[in-house]
């Protein structure tokens, strides 16, 4: 942040340079010069200017009176700071401070004036006061040397930082004005003979660069919990002084992880965690890049990354700064011991070698290690007990208040500049993705961006100039985007309506009163603290709608994951390959906080076969087990299983895990009445006779037949009778059911 600067008839004033009038001026830091030349700087007639020399310090500059006309009175470590010597020429600049220009942060290395070959110590608080009322409101820069005295001895500090209060870096120039505010660190090289006490308190909560954490303005939404458990948990500790902590006899937290589903902003957090602390430089390591082909070179990988954190604590003790280092996916390299069988053991020695430099016996006190991953299962147990990775901290799927803050974020630019369009609702918006990521959220943006973007290209004419006043991303925009980006945790919707093409049908009280008592089952999970985990078995002939009324259940439910395990999408597979995409979605429906999972076709998914008995075991007792076993805490799951075969899997036991079941009957003539008489492909005077024949029959076999009668020449026209124009001929009816009777009574 350079400042600006007066102009008046020319940019800079010629001044003589002469030494201060006096030794104890020369411990101010203030530079001097005569009335006369004062009122040519400060046009408020302070009796104060500040003044650039060079373009490099900015010096407060004071009336002296034996100081002449045209000369500045620079003392010796002012003169070498801008390169002059005694009777120099200068040009000297009035500088005009821009606004924020206090100091959040001064560091500074200390240093005596004349070394004095023995140790002193210097209370980190005390000096902090007496510099910032001696120097208060004066101008620090980057490099530049200071003189003063304290407690009868001259020293000089060097500033090595100078961090403006909101922002991380400076334009040009890092420097910033001295407040009643601003937090002094005290570095002292060991040769010195200078050891600072009490810095940690004196930076109480100074361990952060800014006074308060807008997760917003840093791109971070929807995760204030999270945040605020990580503080606690990470970062308190660290907040209060050394000798605080010692007296509570614990130490401070060494590292933590982050995991969740992919995309919901855990690498984001990592950084910005990273970013906003006042230590050093996060180191940021992908997991892979630490693996070398050569033996024992990814061992040498893992120590380099802590080298600094040792050396750092080595010289400086408690006073060390805080090193971070973050770890992208962390189960690349931490896998469980034993787990891997590369015959090398190369990741057992890198988690060996990180357990060392964590929590071993010359383990660092001045190191933060965060990891993320999204397959916390795969790491070493060991690493996550307390003194290691002790903080986990799970970063799950936004909900709908987290969903707004993303959108809002993402939205933010192209609202300020007008692109937006008024009737596009973010609210609405957040209410309809259920499950999507911040990284799908995200896509949505993008996708609604490029809807809009393409109404202004011609493809005829891709030269014709564009106006960018034109574009406006409207809410048809964000729906089309909708359909295009999907959540991967979400709901199967098209496989659930591909389940019951036809919808589903009035099939009388009997299908109604099932179909209204699992709805209720869903109320259960929705509201219920002592539930988490519902199942429900419908069981009944093949072809009475059990999957159609279990897809309408999920449907209608409007929970965020419902998904349907079938053993259409399994063809193939081994059973070890069958249970572990089993195993997955109750693993994915555990990130939503409601879910149904649909088991259809039990028998199929065991592999049952009646000639034996002959079915698969290990998927078996993989049901039985999930079937039983409780969400995590705040997640509420319910199971709806379908099968034909009910005896066989009671002879399993399965049928006993499940919480309530329901028998879906095939239809009576009255039931086959009511869905003749919506689907309207019959006159009146036939219908009565339809449904006779009907009676007991499955409703998928219903649908069949009314198919097969609407064809042929017989029959009529298809497209006419389900349009209304034509009526089934019940005798072609007749024949079509004589044709199939045999098989399905």
């Amino acid at each position: 942040m350079a400042g600006r600067y007066a102009h008046g008839s020319s940019d800079s004033i010629e001044m003589q340079v002469i030494t201060t009038p006096s030794t104890d001026l020369a411990l101010t830091n203030l530079a001097y010069c005569s009335h006369w030349d004062l009122r040519r700087f400060d046009l408020n007639r302070s009796g104060y200017a500040l003044v650039s020399f060079r373009d490099s310090i900015v010096l407060t500059v004071t009336v002296h009176e034996r100081v002449n006309d045209g000369c500045i009175a620079l003392n010796v470590i002012q003169r070498k700071n801008v390169k002059v010597s005694v009777d120099d020429p200068i040009h000297v600049t009035r500088f005009v401070p821009p606004e924020d220009f206090n100091l959040a942060l001064l560091t500074v290395d200390l240093d005596f004036v004349k070394a004095k070959g023995k140790s002193e110590e210097i209370d980190a608080v005390q000096l902090s006061q007496q510099l910032r009322k001696r120097c208060l409101y004066q101008v620090m820069t980057v490099g530049q040397r200071v003189l003063f005295e304290y407690h009868g001895t001259n020293y000089i500090f060097t500033v090595n930082q100078a961090v403006i209060e909101g922002q991380e870096e400076s334009e040009t120039f890092e420097r910033g004005m001295i407040s009643p505010e601003t937090y002094i660190v005290f570095e002292c090289s060991p040769n010195t003979g200078i050891k600072i006490v009490n810095q940690r308190e004196a930076a109480n909560s100074k361990i952060f660069k800014q006074k308060d954490f807008n997760l917003l303005s840093l791109g971070i939404g929807g995760l204030s919990a999270e945040f605020t458990d990580i503080f606690r948990r990470a970062f308190a500790s660290r907040v209060f002084p050394a000798h605080v902590t010692n007296k509570l006899g614990i130490k401070h937290v060494k590292g933590m992880l982050l995991y969740g589903p992919p995309g919901t902003g855990k690498t984001l957090m990592a950084r910005q965690i990273g970013k906003m602390l006042n230590g050093r430089e996060p180191k940021i390591v992908n997991g892979p890049e630490v693996l070398s082909k050569f033996v024992g070179e990814t061992e040498k990988n893992v120590r380099d990354l802590f080298a600094d954190a040792e050396n750092d604590q080595r010289t400086r003790g408690d006073q060390s700064d805080l090193h971070v280092i973050i770890f992208d996916e962390i189960d690349a390299i931490c896998k469980s011991r034993g787990s891997t069988r590369d015959g090398t053991g190369v990741h057992d020695s890198i988690v060996n070698q990180l357990l060392t430099k964590i929590d071993g016996v010359e383990s660092l006190n001045n190191v933060l290690l965060i990891g993320m991953t999204n397959r916390k299962d795969l790491l070493d147990e060991a690493l996550l007990r307390p003194g290691r990775l002790e903080v986990q901290v799970e970063i799950s799927l936004p909900d709908e208040n987290g969903r707004l803050q993303i959108l809002q974020i993402h939205t933010n630019k192209m609202k300020e500049n007008s692109f937006l369009a008024p009737d596009v609702s973010l609210q609405e918006l957040a209410a309809r993705t259920k499950n999507y990521s911040g990284a799908e959220l995200e896509g949505v943006v993008k996708s609604a961006v490029s809807f809009a973007l393409n109404r202004q290209i011609s493809l005829d004419d891709l030269t014709k100039p564009l106006h960018e006043e034109n574009i406006k991303v409207t809410m048809d925009d964000f729906l089309n985007a909708l359909h295009e980006i999907t959540p991967a945790f979400g709901a199967s919707t098209d496989n659930l309506e591909r389940c019951r093409l036809n919808g589903m049908a009035d099939c009388g009280g009997r299908h109604k009163h099932i179909y209204k008592r699992a709805m209720l089952l869903v109320e259960q999970v929705k509201v219920s603290k002592g539930s988490p985990l519902v199942t429900c078995l419908l069981e009944g002939p093949g072809g009475s709608g059990k999957t159609a009324m279990a897809a309408t259940i999920g449907l209608d439910s409007d929970f965020a994951y419902v998904k349907i395990i079938s053993a259409e999408t399994m063809i193939g597979l081994s059973e070890a390959s069958k249970c572990a995409q089993i195993v997955k979605v109750f693993e994915d429906a555990y990130k939503s906080q409601l879910s149904i999972i649909i088991l259809d076709d039990i028998e199929r998914l065991l592999e049952y076969v009646p000639i034996g008995p002959r079915f698969s075991n290990l998927i078996s007792q993989t049901l039985m087990v999930l079937l039983k076993r409780l969400p995590p805490k705040g997640k509420n799951v319910l199971v709806i299983g379908t099968t034909s075969e009910v005896g066989f899997l009671e002879s399993l036991g399965i049928c006993d895990a499940f919480s309530v079941t329901y028998h879906v009957p095939t239809l009576h003539t009255e039931d086959a009445k009511k869905v003749l008489a919506a689907l309207n492909v019959f006159s009146e005077d036939d219908i009565d006779a339809a449904a006779e024949a009907l009676n007991n029959m499955p409703i998928k076999k219903l649908y069949m037949l009314v198919e097969m009668a609407a064809q042929g020449e017989k029959g009529g026209n298809s497209e006419a009778i389900y349009s209304g124009r034509e009526k089934i001929n019940i005798n072609h009816f007749f024949d079509c059911l004589g044709d199939i009777v045999s098989v399905y009574r």
